[in-house]
């Protein structure tokens, strides 16, 4: 009896080993790139723009030219290559000096790109909602659900395959939930869809990352979405 106790407490402490092993992967961000490095200096070196609109997240929004995109010289690129929710967690402070008059964030394939599970990239999502309204209670919150992905293309990234149930969970809660924590669900999903159900492929340069004309395409979203007032 004595020995099938011992066993069951070890059986107990490897579990709980392995789980916390398995959260260290994706809770931390312990050797940041570089690039991500620099990108962070550069920001905390601009000076205050309050009231800009700020567009938030990783490589896809990074890559867009959102003053030229949207006609405004004053919006401000907060995204970096390879970020995750819990970076964004970790710098969002920064975002909010400015007290944005808008925040467009699109953030979470890279999280499902490191196996973290659904529901904490979910209450990441809902815990830097609550940050800005606290911190910036006149700022509107755009959350973007996470895009479609294409593994068709042969440069496809292989950490991104088999997600997309992981990102049709996370968009359905992202937009359930909207209205309870007081944030606008912009649903970029669908509009990105080819009539394969991936993708559209004339919106992808390797089945992750958009084209020219996917960046094109985004803001046509953005500016026929009645809730959105943009210049």
């Amino acid at each position: 009896m004595f020995q099938r106790f011992l066993a069951a407490i070890f059986l107990m402490l490897s579990i709980i080993t392995q789980l916390s092993a398995q959260t260290r992967t994706y809770d931390t961000l312990p050797n940041l790139p570089e690039h991500y490095v620099k990108r962070l200096t550069l920001f905390k070196a601009e000076p205050v723009k309050t009231g800009a609109v700020i567009m938030l997240g990783n490589s896809i929004t990074e890559g867009g030219n959102w003053k030229k995109l949207l006609g405004d010289s004053s919006v401000l690129n907060r995204g970096i290559s390879g970020d995750v929710t819990f970076g964004v967690l970790n710098r969002v402070d920064e975002v909010l000096r400015h007290k944005p008059s808008k925040i467009f964030l699109l953030i979470g394939i890279n999280d499902l790109s490191r196996n973290t599970p659904d529901e904490v990239i979910i209450e990441n999502l809902f815990t830097i909602a609550k940050r800005i309204k606290t911190a910036s209670p006149k700022t509107e919150l755009f959350i973007q659900s996470i895009l479609p992905t294409n593994e068709s293309f042969k440069n496809f990234p292989s950490a991104f395959r088999d997600k997309g149930p992981h990102i049709t969970t996370i968009n359905t809660q992202l937009a359930r939930y909207a209205d309870k924590m007081k944030y606008h669900f912009i649903d970029l999903y669908t509009q990105f869809l080819g009539t394969d159900g991936l993708m559209d492929a004339k919106y992808a340069t390797d089945g992750l990352h958009l084209t020219p004309a996917g960046y094109q395409h985004w803001i046509r979203i953005l500016r026929a979405d009645s809730k959105i007032k943009l210049k």
